[in-house]
């Protein structure tokens, strides 16, 4: 099953700008979203979106939230329709008018998959968040006391056992890092703290 999405262009130029609001988007993932694990990694990346804008980007409030807005959205259809991840999504979010730079990221949040390279900053931040942190999150919850005292040694510990969230593909972290110009051991640092808080 393909989930090429055979274009690389979303959403309308003139739309720039555009954004769900808090509740708006909230309400559209409980609708689509019903598996509490899918919800957790959805909200953990778009806060690592959100953290990664505001500190490392020194981007505004309102565009940390076009940040976090592609990062609880960007599985938002893989829920109930796998089959269509992400076109349904994308689909959803162009009929609601909303900025194509959102949309991008969410298409290109894996390339291998859905054939849309990621090209600004927000989009290979996404790829860069989504493997990892679901890695990090596994790791969590084989350890006694979860994300206190986890340190990047560990994480990449478990990053080398390929028997470990097996699903989770090394080539696409090593891949998203090698884009995003940032050294894994950086990434899973800034990951560590801030997806604790949101557990």
């Amino acid at each position: 099953m393909s989930l090429h999405l055979g274009r690389d262009v979303f959403g309308d130029a003139a739309n720039a700008g555009n954004v769900l609001s808090k509740a708006e988007a909230y309400s559209l993932l409980n609708d689509w979203v019903k598996n509490p694990r899918l919800q957790l990694h959805v909200k953990q990346v778009a806060a690592l979106m959100h953290a990664w804008a505001k500190e490392r980007e020194n981007l505004n409030d309102a565009d940390a939230w076009r940040w976090e807005l592609a990062g609880l959205l960007h599985d938002a259809d893989w829920d109930q329709w796998p089959e269509t991840h992400c076109r349904k999504i994308i689909e959803e979010l162009e009929h609601r008018h909303i900025d194509p730079e959102i949309i991008h990221a969410i298409a290109s949040h894996g390339p291998l998959h859905f054939g849309v390279e990621p090209q600004t900053k927000m989009d290979k931040m996404i790829y860069a968040f989504d493997e990892l942190s679901g890695l990090i999150h596994a790791y969590s919850l084989m350890r006694p006391n979860g994300y206190e005292g986890m340190d990047v040694k560990g994480v990449k510990k478990r990053l080398k056992e390929k028997s470990f969230a097996a699903n989770v593909s090394r080539e696409e972290i090593n891949d998203a890092c090698n884009r995003a110009g940032v050294a894994l051991e950086e990434l899973i640092a800034f990951i560590i703290p801030r997806q604790a808080l949101v557990s």
